[in-house]
């Protein structure tokens, strides 16, 4: 009986009624999706050769296949050999920044994104069964809830008026990664020699910088808990005179003027050890408040 309500679900997703497109719009999806590839297909063109084919084809497979993602699905969907897929996505020189540069270019150019947009960091993670991939490591996977052997990606999308797109986006490597013993795989994997560890705060923050220097239009930055407990990015979004709205943990103390923080010195009249964790020395008391619903 589960089963059969799963499948019911899954089904729905292909119906146009879900999507509230009349058939008319539906018709015309397919000239839409080849006037978008248009736009970037110059982005896909090496010194040797046009792979934009192999873009147009591997969006369109994405769109259509109802079975597991990956690079011999997405071949035989589209209708092309697998390791040309592979390669294109893989080992192909076009850059990814050079099209996500260009999209950041068409939401600066459009007038209704003026104002009002606002910029979403957060990350996600496909489990994997080894190493073999760029990033792999047993690592938070939020997907599963749990600590997997996963690859994450920290990315930066924009929304407006319940418009949204994915904009930015940095692979996070472990730090293991940068060991001695990985440097093989580093090299098989073609990961930048000059790369060095960065955490997914810093990631997030290079993406946002980026962003913000191209003049893309934003009026706050959203993210939840992993970000919004590190007081560092905190602290660059403050510098930078920037908006933002930021999911903290339940029990974070929040105090209207900054206190005084240290290490409080120890009564050598008391035994036990010696306090190692920094606390509020100052009388400021944290304020509470209740949210109303």
């Amino acid at each position: 009986m589960r089963a059969s309500t799963e499948h019911e679900k899954k089904s729905k997703v292909y119906e146009r009624e879900a999507w509230g497109l009349s058939r008319a719009e539906i018709n015309n999806l397919g000239t839409r999706l080849y006037e978008f590839w248009e736009r970037y297909a110059e982005c896909f063109e090496t010194q040797t050769r046009d792979t934009s084919y192999y873009a147009l084809e591997y969006l369109s497979a994405m769109l259509r296949m109802k079975s597991e993602s990956n690079f011999s699905n997405f071949a035989r969907t589209a209708g092309c050999s697998p390791q040309n897929v592979h390669h294109f996505m893989s080992n192909s020189p076009w850059e990814t920044q050079e099209v996500l540069s260009q999209m950041r270019e068409e939401i600066r150019q459009t007038p209704e994104f003026a104002s009002g947009g606002a910029l979403i960091l957060d990350e996600s993670a496909n489990n994997k069964a080894s190493e073999k991939t760029a990033g792999a490591g047993r690592q938070h996977n939020g997907r599963l809830g749990k600590i997997e052997m996963s690859q994450v990606g920290t990315f930066l999308a924009y929304a407006k008026d319940g418009i949204w797109t994915w904009i930015d986006g940095e692979l996070f490597l472990p730090q293991h990664w940068f060991s001695r013993e990985m440097s093989k795989e580093r090299r098989r994997l073609n990961v930048p020699p000059d790369r060095r560890f960065a955490t997914k705060m810093e990631l997030g923050w290079q993406m946002i910088e980026r962003v913000a220097n191209e003049g893309l239009p934003f009026e706050w930055v959203c993210c939840d808990t992993l970000y919004g407990r590190s007081y560092w990015l905190r602290r660059k979004l403050a510098s930078a005179g920037l908006i933002y709205m930021a999911d903290v943990p339940v029990d974070t103390k929040v105090y209207l003027s900054k206190p005084v923080v240290g290490l409080p010195t120890k009564d050598p009249q008391k035994k036990g050890r010696a306090i190692s964790r920094p606390r509020v020395l100052s009388l400021d008391q944290p304020i509470a408040y209740f949210a109303r619903t």
